[in-house]
């Protein structure tokens, strides 16, 4: 079974978010990087896959060469081999196509993203990465095993989940639930120096969008306490001041 985990690098959540150049761009100085969790979760999925079945797992991601850290991690967690697309990633549409153009004539069996990435939560390159391959997509998936050609899967839908199965190839993302990460021990981290990490240059494809300017939401308000016997005051305020009744 030949596996590709597309991979996105987002700041930790414990980071300070700040914006420079007229807020027209994120300040990643002093920022902390880490793989995005969801596709984390995705590779180790992949993992335990082809673990059981037998075959491979190729991480993919769109970036400069300054994420190779955390590609080198995604190896030091089992992925066999890597690919860095040479390029910034623009928005959703311009990485899906990049991943698309490179992996169109790979015979991946399965391509999984993650639902989202932590840092824009757009949630829809799973989707335009399907379209762009014509290949089915299975969302937000909390569960899924192979057998014969075809995949089983769990996905949460409104008010509840449900089982679909899905002739290979296809493309899913991956929910939390569907499995725990694992952390690179020393083994994988020295074994990781040495597989592939192929850097490739982008197809060119543009981005659909531009960001006008960032901003920083308003700073939260401190809390106000109200004793139980005040409740009159409370209605007050939520009517006149939190204008929420």
């Amino acid at each position: 079974m030949k596996i590709l985990v597309c991979m996105s690098v987002v700041p930790d959540t414990t980071t300070k978010i700040s914006f420079s150049d007229g807020n027209t761009r994120f300040n990643t100085q002093g920022v902390q990087f880490i793989i995005n969790p969801y596709d984390e979760l995705a590779l180790t999925r992949a993992l335990e896959l082809t673990e059981a079945a037998g075959g491979t797992v190729t991480v993919i991601h769109v970036g400069a060469a300054d994420s190779e850290a955390s590609i080198r991690k995604a190896l030091s967690i089992g992925a066999h081999d890597a690919v860095r697309i040479n390029t910034e990633p623009a928005d959703a549409q311009s990485v899906a196509a990049e991943i698309a153009a490179w992996a169109a004539d790979k015979g991946f069996d399965m391509i999984m993203t993650g639902r989202e990435s932590i840092d824009y939560n757009g949630g829809i390159t799973g989707g335009l990465l399907a379209e762009m391959l014509n290949l089915p997509f299975v969302n937000v998936v909390t569960a899924v095993d192979v057998s014969n050609g075809t995949a089983t899967l769990d996905c949460d839908i409104d008010g509840g989940r449900e089982t679909v199965s899905c002739a290979l190839p296809m493309v899913m993302s991956a929910q939390k639930d569907l499995c725990e990460p694992r952390i690179p021990n020393m083994r994988g981290i020295m074994a990781a120096r040495t597989k592939p990490l192929q850097v490739v240059e982008p197809s060119g494809r543009a981005a659909g969008t531009s960001f006008a300017r960032y901003e920083l939401p308003a700073p939260r308000q401190g809390v106000q306490l109200i004793e139980p016997e005040r409740a009159a005051d409370l209605i007050h305020r939520l009517r006149n001041e939190a204008k929420v009744i």
